[in-house]
């Protein structure tokens, strides 16, 4: 099972960026699949979460702001992010439980990098 995380960069204050992360393999299911950051010097952080019946939850930093979804048939998992701001400023993984022929666990992607200035 691998996890491929995309869509990080550079944007300015108030920008938009969309990050995809996809999994692959042999795969039975996907059930949670979620969002985090880490910012230099600070813990990993839960940003979004979202169930396999498409419950969410945000962290209160990012609620209003970002979107979590998932496209099941593509094994995929979207964070839409608006209105960024300095402090999004982050590596952002991706990690989903997924069951596989390997049985079940929580898996990671590799980061991709948000970088928020002007």
């Amino acid at each position: 099972v691998q996890l491929q995380a995309s869509g990080g960069g550079l944007v300015q204050p108030g920008g938009s960026l969309r990050l995809s992360c996809a999994t692959s393999g042999s795969i039975f299911s996907i059930n949670a699949m979620g969002w985090y950051r880490q910012a230099p010097g600070k813990q990993r952080e839960l940003v979004a979460h979202i169930t396999s019946s498409g419950g969410t939850a945000y962290a209160d930093s990012v609620k209003g702001r970002f979107t979590i979804s998932r496209a099941n048939a593509k094994n995929t998992v979207y964070l839409q992010m608006n209105s960024l701001k300095p402090e999004d400023t982050a590596v952002y993984y991706c990690k989903n439980y997924v069951c596989s022929g390997y049985g079940c666990g929580d898996y990671w992607g590799q980061g991709t990098q948000v970088t928020v200035s002007s």
